[in-house]
């Protein structure tokens, strides 16, 4: 085991030229001279740089560490997003002086040299230095912009190491959230530096990445409520479960029955961490049965219950002054002085001058047994009129069963029948709409705006192309480039985790796009060399490749970006009615 540093310039600094860094791809290897060497190549990219705040964003978390310690290095405040949509560039172009990394080529961002560039010794970071602005998830509203010193972020590290970094040794990090939230951050791109442990680069969008990944070697698993409750139970984890140290949870509240489902496939009951963006790391639990849910305190934490609104204190070298500071979550302590969490003040609401518990609510419906997951909002749509409440259901399958032999508004009856003796009449839900899972960002959240993007949007609504502009245009061949939309209608159910575009929509706007460009035959025949290298997100541009060989009748296609080649195929048609 490597020596620990809290500082992760420090550590890096420390580290032998021909220790393994990271991992790519399962096998490929980063050694720490290389690792150097991107830090190098960065720090060129950035020590010129006018202006000190700087936003990053890059997929490729051993390239994100690279960019994210050049800038530290340099000087440079970092700004962390959680996707790169144009609406959330275009807020953050107001903060920042510079975008680096995979963002939209309209704001320009600053790349770094593939080649390898000497950097002159890593010096240890200002514990004063604010380096870091991080966005709230937006689970409870709009997000806001969190500024951390160096101070608060390697104050976390060792806690992190001295209460779990036994358990773990040398595991491999392996991870389904992005290090572009708080969460992600510490647990797979700083805790690692510090404590010299290999960092995998990518993150596993898929169950079966992880059960490649897990049974090779000893691993730990950084993961969320959404992507943990999703885990199919008809996978083989034999050699997961022998090789995986801890499996840690964060971001949102995991129930007990996840918790042990997970234990039981995976071999490890989740090790919960509660915290936010504003409060860093505030205290853990590993749910054992038949015990109360208490959370125990994180090292050099303080807190306490505030006597007249039962509301929790905490304070900690996590938060950016040392002053207790007041959460919306209620609490209790008991006597061995552990937490029992009473859920959040901020969700209770008035309706009519009448106060209402959301979280009341939603207990009442997760109680019957049509109910699998359940969200209730406010929505204030025009100023001057009362408020309402919508509720998300995602319905079990007795509950899709009813809803597919009855209307829909018996099942809401039902409901309403259900919340009758939570709360008056006037406070029902007026609106209800039934998913097939609820949606989730790349940490796994369910954010306030994504479930109000839903209220007036129904499937016919949805769109079901992409953004196309032509590249090139000859008699053979045409190049677009397409840009899938995040409200796509084939993004249902592929996948909760990380929607990606399903091959089969791949291979038929193929044949939409041939046949507006080119005279194909009418009569589909075949596909042949059919493959699909790499997966295609919402809001990230690639081009389609389409070459005409009308002696053939054939279209041959490829999707193509910067990060390169995502799928490719042939197509035979004829005009042949006969033909098979």
């Amino acid at each position: 085991m490597s020596e620990f540093f809290s500082d992760p310039c420090l550590a890096v600094a420390s580290r032998p030229a021909q220790s393994v860094v990271g991992l790519r791809a399962g096998s490929i290897t980063l050694s720490h001279s290389a690792f150097v060497q991107r830090i190098g190549a960065w720090s060129n990219a950035f020590q010129h740089l006018p202006g000190k705040q700087l936003a990053l964003y890059l997929n490729d978390s051993l390239e994100f560490a690279a960019a994210l310690l050049a800038a530290w290095q340099c000087g440079k405040t970092v700004w962390l997003n959680a996707d790169t949509l144009n609406s959330s560039c275009e807020a953050m172009a107001k903060s920042v002086d510079a975008f680096a990394g995979d963002f939209p080529a309209e704001f320009q961002p600053l790349q770094a040299s593939p080649a390898p560039v000497h950097l002159p010794p890593l010096t240890g970071l200002d514990p004063e230095f604010l380096g870091l602005v991080v966005h709230t998830s937006g689970s409870t509203g709009q997000a806001q912009a969190v500024p951390k010193k160096i101070s608060q972020l390697t104050s976390e590290v060792a806690n992190l190491e001295e209460v779990f970094g036994a358990r773990l040794e040398n595991a491999v990090v392996l991870a389904t959230v992005s290090h572009q939230h708080i969460y992600g951050l510490l647990f797979r791109i700083l805790w690692p530096l510090a404590a010299g442990r290999v960092i995998h680069a990518e993150s596993l969008s898929f169950p079966e990445q992880l059960l490649q990944l897990a049974g090779q070697a000893d691993c730990v698993l950084i993961a969320s409520p959404a992507h943990l409750k999703r885990l199919p139970d008809h996978l083989d984890w034999q050699a997961a479960r022998q090789h995986l140290r801890a499996v840690f949870s964060s971001g949102g509240p995991l129930t007990a029955e996840v918790a042990f489902s997970v234990g039981k496939l995976l071999g490890q009951v989740p090790l919960e961490v509660y915290g936010s963006s504003e409060t860093g790391g505030i205290a853990w639990r590993q749910r054992k049965p038949g015990n109360i849910d208490t959370w125990q305190a994180l090292p050099r934490v303080a807190w306490r219950i505030h006597q007249e609104d039962g509301l929790l204190e905490v304070r900690s070298p996590h938060l950016m002054q040392d002053a207790w500071l007041r959460l919306t979550d209620r609490g209790q302590m008991t006597e061995d002085g552990h937490l029992l969490l009473l859920g959040r003040s901020d969700r209770i609401v008035k309706i009519e001058e009448k106060r209402i518990s959301l979280d009341a609510m939603e207990q009442a419906l997760l109680s019957s047994e049509l109910v699998n997951e359940v969200r209730i909002l406010v929505d204030e749509e025009v100023a001057g009129q009362r408020q309402k409440l919508t509720a998300f259901v995602v319905p079990t399958a007795q509950g899709h069963d009813l809803l597919a032999t009855a209307d829909k508004n018996t099942f809401n009856q039902r409901l309403r029948a259900l919340l009758s003796g939570v709360v008056d009449a006037i406070a029902l839900p007026r609106r209800w709409r039934y998913l097939d899972q609820m949606p989730v960002n790349a940490q796994g959240k369910t954010t306030h705006a994504q479930l109000l993007a839903l209220i007036n949007e129904s499937q016919d609504q949805r769109p079901r192309l992409p953004q196309v502009h032509m590249l090139e245009q000859e008699a053979t061949r045409v190049v677009l480039e397409l840009t899938v939309p995040a409200s796509l209608f084939y993004f249902d159910g592929h996948f909760a985790i990380a929607p990606v575009l399903p091959g089969v929509v791949q291979v038929d706007w193929a044949i939409l796009y041939g046949r507006q460009y080119f005279d194909l035959p009418a009569i589909f025949i075949s596909i042949h060399a059919l493959k699909f290298q790499q997966v295609i997100h919402a809001e990230t541009p690639v081009m389609l490749e389409m070459i005409h060989d009308l002696h053939k009748g054939s279209l041959q296609f490829r999707y193509f970006s910067d990060a390169g080649q995502h799928a490719s195929g042939r197509i035979l048609f004829t005009n042949e009615k006969t033909a098979c």
